[in-house]
């Protein structure tokens, strides 16, 4: 079966999309003459930017989600796509998949409507990367082998390297969720005791930038600049792919450097590794607590703040 029209829908975080792009790489290597569309939530349509394959880039707009999910139906069934692949495993997703008159639709089970789907598959947290268990769904209809995520910057290389210039390294402090991110003051001791003849940025979103602040003000006298907040998502991406080291928690820079084989030490606190999201750069780090913890991981996705309160597996990660 060959197709023309093609979706590929994550509508979850940002870390997320990134991780679906080697279902679109491999789609592509197999269906190269059809048009391959993504639909994001609004704020995640970055990524995409000149990208040289992906041809439209539908956008949820969560904060108006009854009336946003009824245009993209009608846009969806307009377009009359061959295929849809939804990653999402959540109700709002499994709408647009089921009424969007798509000839063939795969997803996950764990969606509340995968059984309207074409065909459904299990996603577990089984010890395999989230990168596998989404190429999983396309396997009949490509190939089995694996696929790095990819995000095209080549266009952003040169004004990057103007404004950064070189030799550099990236800390990405930030995190939505409180129990991923490690503690301000184990980034301001790494940059004291082990990078302190280095420059470094900071980066983030907006939300991030008043903690970016904190760590620049405790390392006075350290090459330090935050420029959380000011630079578009590919600009991060391209400013990590050139970075001798970036520090990250388990967040999107994390997947970031993993789309350009950027070399990374991820921090995970709360979460583990083996819930699927360890970086794939051939030069990746994991730094976590050594201590055993009956707590931890104390949640797939982290938390708003610890529930025992101590906080352990950030308190005594070592860099």
């Amino acid at each position: 079966m060959y197709f023309m029209q093609i979706l590929i829908i994550q509508t979850a975080f940002i870390g997320d999309v990134v991780l679906a792009t080697p279902v679109a790489e491999k789609l592509h290597q197999y269906f190269s003459d059809a048009a391959i569309d993504f639909c994001v939530r609004k704020g995640n349509e970055g990524l995409f930017d000149q990208h040289p394959f992906i041809r439209k880039v539908h956008l949820l707009d969560k904060s108006r989600k009854i009336t946003g999910l009824y245009q993209l139906i009608k846009e969806f069934r307009s377009i009359k796509y061959d295929l849809i692949i939804n990653l999402h495993r959540f109700l709002s997703s499994g709408l647009l998949t089921v009424l969007s008159g798509a000839d063939q639709t795969i997803g996950f089970s764990k969606n509340p409507l995968s059984f309207l789907y074409s065909e459904q598959y299990l996603h577990k947290f089984d010890g395999s990367h989230e990168v596998e268990r989404n190429l999983r769904l396309i396997h009949n209809i490509t190939d089995k082998e694996f696929q790095r995520p990819k995000l095209y910057v080549d266009h952003l290389i040169g004004s990057i390297k103007d404004r950064f210039g070189e030799q550099y390294v990236v800390i990405a402090p930030g995190s939505v969720w409180e129990t991923k991110k490690l503690p301000l003051s184990k980034w301001v001791e790494l940059i004291k005791e082990k990078l302190v003849d280095k420059k470094i940025f900071l980066i983030g979103g907006k939300g991030d930038r008043s903690d970016c602040e904190i760590i620049v003000n405790q390392t006075l006298g350290c090459q330090v600049q935050n420029v959380a907040g000011e630079l578009k998502l590919l600009e991060s991406v391209t400013l990590i792919r050139g970075a001798s080291m970036n520090y990250v928690n388990d967040s999107a820079p994390l997947h970031f450097a993993s789309a350009v084989n950027a070399p990374v030490t991820a921090v995970f606190c709360s979460t583990i590794p083996r819930f699927g999201f360890a970086p794939l750069s051939d030069k990746s780090f994991i730094a976590e607590s050594s201590e055993h913890l009956s707590c931890r991981p104390c949640a797939i996705h982290g938390r708003k703040k610890c529930p025992e309160g101590h906080f352990r597996c950030g308190n005594t990660v070592i860099l």
